[in-house]
C-alpha cells in the first residue's frame, strides 16, 4: 500500500493531474478552451456594447430632446389632417380656411422665420454631432488599418503557411520528402 500510495501521490499529489497535463500537451482542454472562447466572446459584446453606448444624461436633456421631436410629426399629422377634413367636413375646413385667410402677412413671415430657425437650428446641431462622431472615427483609422494589416498577416496564403487549400501541386509539395539533415540523422540513428 505505501509504494502504490507513494505512486499516486506522485503522479496525482500537491494538487496536480500528470495525467491530465500531458494529456493536454496533444490535445486542448475542452473545458480550458470554453472557458476561453467565453471570455472572448463576452469581451468582443463588451467592446460593441462601448462602441455603440450613449452617454448619460439628466431629466432635463431628455425632456429637451422628446419636446425637439414634436413639432415635425406634428406639422406632417396636422397637414394630413387638413386634408381628411376637407373630405369628411368641407364646411367645417371652409371656416378654418377662412380664419387663416385673415392672417396679416407680417405675422405669415413671422412663422416662417421661427420654423426656419428652428429646423435650421437643429440641423446644424444634428450636423455639429455628425463632425464630431465622423472625427473621433477618423482618429481611430491608424489603429484599424494596423489590426487589419495584423490580421491579413495571419491568412493562410501568406508565406511560411502550410495550408494548401485546392492547390493539388501544392498539395504534392506537401508530401513530397526533402531535405531535412535532423530527419535523416535521426533515421540513421534509428536503423
Amino acid at each position: 500500500m505505501g509504494l502504490i500510495g507513494r505512486l499516486l501521490s506522485t503522479v496525482f499529489g500537491d494538487g496536480r493531474n500528470v495525467v491530465a497535463e500531458t494529456a493536454e500537451v496533444f490535445r486542448v482542454n475542452a473545458e480550458g478552451q470554453a472557458k476561453r472562447e467565453a471570455e472572448l466572446r463576452a469581451a468582443a459584446l463588451a467592446q460593441f456594447g462601448a462602441e455603440f453606448a450613449v452617454p448619460r444624461r439628466g431629466l432635463f436633456d431628455r425632456l429637451m430632446d422628446a419636446l425637439n421631436r414634436v413639432p415635425r410629426p406634428a406639422m406632417a399629422l396636422g397637414t394630413l389632417a387638413l386634408f381628411v377634413s376637407a373630405m369628411v367636413s368641407p364646411l367645417w375646413f371652409a371656416e378654418r380656411m377662412q380664419g387663416i385667410a385673415l392672417v396679416p402677412e407680417p405675422l405669415w413671415w413671422l412663422l416662417g422665420a421661427i420654423v426656419s430657425f428652428y429646423f435650421g437650428a437643429r440641423h446644424q446641431v444634428k450636423g455639429q454631432e455628425f463632425q464630431r462622431e465622423i472625427a473621433t472615427t477618423m482618429a481611430a483609422v491608424p489603429t484599424m488599418v494596423e489590426n487589419v494589416e495584423a490580421l491579413r498577416s495571419l491568412r493562410f496564403d501568406s508565406p511560411g503557411a502550410a495550408q494548401t487549400t485546392t492547390d493539388a501541386a501544392l498539395t504534392l509539395q506537401t508530401i513530397e520528402p526533402s531535405d531535412n539533415p535532423a530527419l535523416d540523422d535521426w533515421r540513421r540513428s534509428a536503423a
